[in-house]
């Protein structure tokens, strides 16, 4: 008679590949947040950076920016991640690029700053210094490669997500402070 030997893990090895499934359910949330998309130029609405923002959040900030260079990574190499029909590494010198470059920089910084501290207020900062770097590397890279203009830059790379925007931040501290205690997985 064959003896069935039990395969066993250890935590190391769970530890592990939990962590990496977070990391690309973040990546895969990322690209959700790409295709739900209000189409407008140079660049569109979309949920990307509520997804950047918790990645950050919830991974910490390692783990959190892992996911959002994976993100990148799949799209350079031409899988139709990005918002929009257009994929490859064109996408990420393209007017939108900045914004997309940005997003590992924006989860680090939220993943990093939210381990100092865990006021509703603390996160709020976080979070909008998270949104802030996006916005600041975004409209400077528009700036540079389509408009040529810095306060047309700011404008219409800026000034009309402000509200949107705004909208995901409050959402994305939200979802934090609700789901916190039971998900983050890396600090």
């Amino acid at each position: 008679m064959r003896q069935i030997r039990a395969i066993s893990l250890d935590q190391s090895k769970i530890n592990s590949l939990t962590r990496t499934l977070w990391v690309v359910a973040f990546a895969g949330l990322t690209f959700i947040g790409a295709k739900i998309e209000i189409p407008t130029q140079p660049v569109p609405y979309t949920l990307q950076t509520l997804f950047v923002l918790l990645s950050g959040a919830f991974l910490g900030p390692y783990l959190g920016a892992l996911s959002q260079i994976l993100y990148l990574a799949l799209g350079s190499v031409g899988l139709p991640v990005f918002a929009g029909p257009v994929a490859g590494v064109s996408k990420l010198i393209g007017p939108t690029g900045g914004y997309l470059l940005a997003f590992p920089v924006s989860a680090f910084v939220v993943g990093y700053l939210l381990r100092f501290r865990d006021s509703f207020l603390w996160i709020v900062f976080s979070m909008a210094v998270g949104l802030t770097m996006i916005f600041a590397l975004g409209t400077l890279h528009l700036n540079f490669v389509l408009i040529h203009n810095f306060k047309e830059a700011v404008k219409s790379g800026f000034l009309i997500f402000t509200f949107w925007d705004a909208v995901k931040l409050f959402a994305a501290v939200s979802i934090y402070k609700t789901f916190k205690s039971k998900f983050i997985i890396n600090r």
